[in-house]
């Protein structure tokens, strides 16, 4: 019933596609061969013989570095990668690069308004998601709604305001026509039939939303009550974001937020170049450690 309930989503000829599918040693074990097998396109897999231990190990969308180097040699349109229970997806174009959540928002995005259906017409992502996904929405005239980080906020958006898609950059995609929840399996088959339909390889279908370069830092703090919430308050580091923003003269972005669950304060910088980042984000940290 499920594979029916995926296979139903997609009114597209797969026949001649190749994809290389990592199952991660999970959940999609079970369905990705049943599911790929009924779209008649080639699709070989790895990672696909679970044994209770070897879940998320070395594969999956959490590492790509098998799967990239595959789908190269083998000469495939498309990796797909899974998480171990399968409400990721990640994907990797034929050059070997990395699709992330971010760009298939932005195809999929693109696609839904094309037919109508992008409700709204906004993408719901998280504050995490790159400024090369803001920069794309605002030259296609897409709105782009960032929530909180997870993809429960994002799915509380989109039921509040009716939005038709939203996800986060690690691969939760949720596409509420037919799930609501990320479903990995889901969002594979959404960027197969754009791939298949657009007639274009995948690294050109995706070229349009850039993607910056991204530094994430994480600062251990101490564990006593309110620390975190009076670093996150102080003017040193107010300040010095605000210096740093000037230092980016708009190329770049600037988020420092505490962990929900760790002592840590999170650094995350975007620019121009990684080094770039990277010099921003650790003056950011030198000045959270001072505080």
């Amino acid at each position: 019933l499920y594979v029916q309930h995926l296979l139903s989503s997609v009114d597209c000829d797969l026949t001649g596609m190749r994809a290389l599918v990592d199952c991660a040693n999970g959940a999609a074990s079970a369905t990705a061969p049943m599911l790929f097998d009924s779209l008649h396109l080639q699709a070989d897999f790895i990672h696909c013989d679970p044994d209770g231990v070897n879940i998320n190990d070395g594969c999956g969308s959490t590492h790509l570095k098998s799967l990239s180097e595959g789908v190269v040699a083998g000469g495939y349109d498309l990796g797909i990668a899974f998480d171990g229970d399968a409400d990721r997806c990640l994907l990797v174009d034929e050059t070997g690069h990395t699709i992330d959540g971010d760009k298939v928002m932005a195809v999929c995005g693109a696609d839904l308004r094309r037919h109508g259906k992008l409700s709204g017409n906004a993408i719901v992502a998280t504050v995490m998601s790159n400024l090369g996904l803001h920069e794309y929405c605002r030259k296609e005239g897409i709105e782009l709604v960032c929530t909180a980080v997870g993809d429960r906020h994002v799915l509380e958006k989109m039921l509040e305001c009716g939005y038709a898609i939203g996800g986060e950059q690690s691969g939760h995609t949720i596409f509420r026509e037919y799930a609501t929840t990320g479903d990995g399996q889901l969002s594979a088959l959404q960027f197969l039939q754009i791939l298949a339909l657009s007639g274009k390889s995948a690294s050109v279908l995706t070229a349009d939303c850039p993607q910056y370069p991204q530094v994430l830092l994480n600062v251990v703090v101490s564990h006593d009550r309110g620390v975190k919430e009076a670093i996150m308050a102080s003017d040193a580091l107010k300040t010095a974001v605000a210096d740093e923003e000037k230092f980016l003269r708009g190329e770049g972005r600037i988020l420092v937020r505490p962990s929900g669950t760790e002592a840590l304060i999170r650094v995350m910088v975007e620019a121009k170049t990684e080094s770039v980042a990277q010099l921003v984000a650790e003056r950011l940290v030198k000045v959270i450690r001072s505080v």
